[in-house]
């Protein structure tokens, strides 16, 4: 069993670790100002003072933080991983960052003659609960085969896009998928409660059809019972929408409806809600229907 370097210990993270820890591996982490879970200390978690020490420490490395500054700063920025890399070390970047600036990232690694390989996720904190995540993962073929073990342990469709960037690619366009069917599902059940029909026997009925989806199965639930603790915070999504939205700029690819479900995302965050989970977009259409899903 391996010793793994896993930074960013937060509602994805933390499961994500633990099933490392399950299947036997030890983790360490470095500091960090929000303490990491008792149930990974319980099992065994290693704390050192920095990344560098961190890297030094393991051959893999782990990460999932929240947006592409906290992956710069953790990778480069004082006592970071990147100065305790060498030779056969392993990063493996689990976090949704800039394509643009993670193919920069993998090459300053590779300057170390470390590898790196981008392998970011869908699937929630449920998925990582359940070690059901799908991982989208950019990188060399020898680098992805030897992360494959262990990215088993966390999720189950696990597909190696291309190169070092095409992981955050992906993820990028599975973000701009997942707010446009929050939107799609919010606007529906919107409609039939106002128009006055019981939401969750549409949604039932829905479930049966061409229109069903996990996220009218999910998140549609969690638009009935009010249910907005966050699985993944609108505060994320609109990072990943932004990350899409300055993407297509730099491409000159217009995304319309990427842009009208940011600005839904915005107006949550308006109202101090952009720390619901990503299904409470439905409350921005509410305010507009004057009008809430029950």
């Amino acid at each position: 069993m391996a010793r793994i370097g896993f930074i960013g210990l937060g509602i994805m993270g933390t499961p994500m670790a633990r099933h490392l820890q399950n299947a036997g591996h030890t983790i360490i982490t470095s500091k960090f100002v929000v303490p990491p879970r008792q149930e990974l200390v319980d099992n065994g978690l290693q704390i050192v003072e920095t990344p560098r020490l961190l890297a030094e420490t393991v051959d893999t490395i782990i990460l999932m933080l929240p947006d592409t500054p906290e992956v710069q700063d953790v990778l480069f920025g004082e006592n970071g991983v990147a100065y305790g890399l060498s030779a056969g070390k392993l990063v493996i970047d689990m976090s949704s960052i800039s394509p643009i600036e993670t193919k920069a990232f993998a090459g300053r690694v590779r300057e170390t003659g470390a590898e790196y390989i981008d392998a970011p996720v869908s699937g929630g904190e449920v998925g990582a609960r359940n070690a059901s995540l799908s991982i989208m993962a950019g990188g060399a073929q020898e680098s992805f085969d030897r992360a494959l073990p262990l990215l088993r342990l966390m999720g189950k469709n696990i597909t190696l896009v291309g190169d070092c960037g095409d992981g955050q690619v992906t993820k990028v366009a599975n973000q701009i998928i997942v707010a446009l069917t929050i939107e799609a599902v919010s606007e529906a059940l919107v409609f039939a409660s106002k128009a006055g029909a019981d939401p969750a026997r549409v949604r039932a009925a829905l479930m049966g059809g061409f229109a069903s989806s996990r996220i009218l199965e999910v998140h549609g639930e969690r638009m009935i019972n009010r249910t907005f603790e966050p699985g993944f915070r609108i505060s994320l999504h609109q990072k990943d929408l932004n990350l899409a939205l300055q993407g297509a700029k730099a491409l000159g690819v217009a995304l319309p409806n990427t842009a009208m479900t940011q600005e839904l995302f915005n107006s949550c965050a308006a109202h101090g809600d952009s720390g619901l989970d990503h299904s409470g977009l439905v409350t921005a259409l509410e305010r507009m229907a004057n009008h809430a899903v029950a």
